[in-house]
């Protein structure tokens, strides 16, 4: 079930910058995976205090909207880089008014185009974001925080197969890559 890939409190995460999508997706379909969903559009509101107390604690608060497959996410990150919880909302416009009513404010909008896949245990997400680029997170969210580095180095060997590496890698993650080219 789809809904395994997402289940834990940790998230090991690598995100490459791609040089070229297309590219990228053929060496994708010439591996044995499993495709969740392509080409759904998602709608990111980052929320955080008007002091940005969020922010300033490295934590991440995100409603997440994805058409057409109708997925809304209520997403907590930080403070620890791969601390991550998500879970499944029926109505992301009512999430954000009791965000807002407790005083919270939305901080940024980002949108993108992704498209998730499945290689075994592991999920890649092929992400298109105006003005900003092409990328594809490897990725995999576990409970157990002591196999995180072993899942990194499995990570890291998956992206080798599809070309890419360190020098590849995006340590920024949407939401600064979007608040730099808002500044």
């Amino acid at each position: 079930m789809y809904s395994d890939h997402f289940q834990g409190k940790y998230e090991v995460e690598l995100k490459y910058r791609l040089k070229s999508k297309s590219d990228f997706l053929d060496t994708l379909h010439q591996m044995p995976h499993e495709t969740m969903l392509e080409e759904n559009a998602e709608a990111d509101r980052y929320y955080d205090t008007p002091d940005r107390a969020l922010n300033n604690q490295n934590k991440i608060l995100c409603i997440r909207t994805m058409e057409p497959s109708g997925i809304k996410l209520w997403i907590v990150k930080g403070p620890e880089p791969d601390r991550c919880e998500a879970t499944n909302i029926t109505d992301a416009d009512r999430a954000s008014s009791m965000l807002e009513t407790m005083g919270y404010e939305v901080a940024l909008q980002v949108e993108k185009v992704r498209s998730i896949y499945f290689i075994g245990k592991f999920h890649i997400t092929v992400d298109s974001l105006e003005n900003i680029g092409d990328f594809a997170e490897f990725a995999i969210m576990t409970d157990e925080e002591e196999s995180l580095s072993i899942y990194k180095k499995e990570l890291e060997e998956l992206a080798f197969k599809f070309g890419l590496t360190n020098r590849n890698l995006e340590t920024k993650s949407y939401k600064d890559m979007a608040t730099e080219i808002t500044k």
